[in-house]
């Protein structure tokens, strides 16, 4: 077990290693984070409101909602970082370097990503999301296709009523959930 004091900078490791560096990496990683949650703060006060906006959830809440959340996160970075809680590196991936590619499930990957322009304009967004989220679920090794195709119309259908409806963004339904009116944005 090692000793759980983090050594101070500078100083040497235990057993007379080299010298602990600076976690410069650490620090670097939250301010991008810091200067891209300020940014989106600011970039959020320049989202115009259309005037008598009846929309509960304005355009403005999910880029503040992440800005706060991004500048939270560096803070915490920065203290654990200062306290001496560094990230520890991986070993390695666990990845065979000499393993051929599997071209077959690119090209399937390729066409499910392909069939997604295709349907959402013929089919509609619930039901191209699920051909796109079965297909890759299945090129990718799925074994139960009934719980892939399940699972993606369900996030068709949540994806449809939350952006189509609720924020009012275009997304086709399509001719199976074209009557009703809930699901038309």
């Amino acid at each position: 077990m090692t000793d759980a004091t983090p050594a101070p900078l500078g100083a040497s490791a235990p057993g007379g290693a080299a010298p602990v560096r600076a976690p410069v990496g650490e620090y670097a990683f939250a301010a991008v984070c810091a200067a891209l949650g300020l940014y989106a703060i600011v970039g959020a006060g320049f989202i115009r409101v259309p005037p008598g906006s009846a929309s509960v959830l304005g355009p403005r809440v999910f880029p503040y909602a992440v800005g706060v959340l991004l500048l939270a996160a560096s803070v915490a970075v920065i203290v654990q970082v200062a306290r001496g809680r560094r990230g520890v590196p991986d070993e390695g991936e666990d990845v065979d370097p000499d393993a051929p590619t599997d071209w077959l499930t690119v090209v399937k990957l390729i066409v499910c990503f392909l069939s997604q322009v295709v349907l959402i304009e013929f089919a509609g967004w619930p039901l191209a999301v699920t051909v796109l989220f079965a297909g890759a679920a299945w090129s990718l090794g799925a074994k139960r296709w009934w719980m892939a195709v399940a699972v993606g119309f369900g996030l068709g259908l949540v994806t449809q009523l939350v952006f189509g409806s609720w924020l009012g963004l275009s997304l086709p339904a399509g001719p199976l959930l074209d009557w009703i009116p809930i699901f038309n944005g």
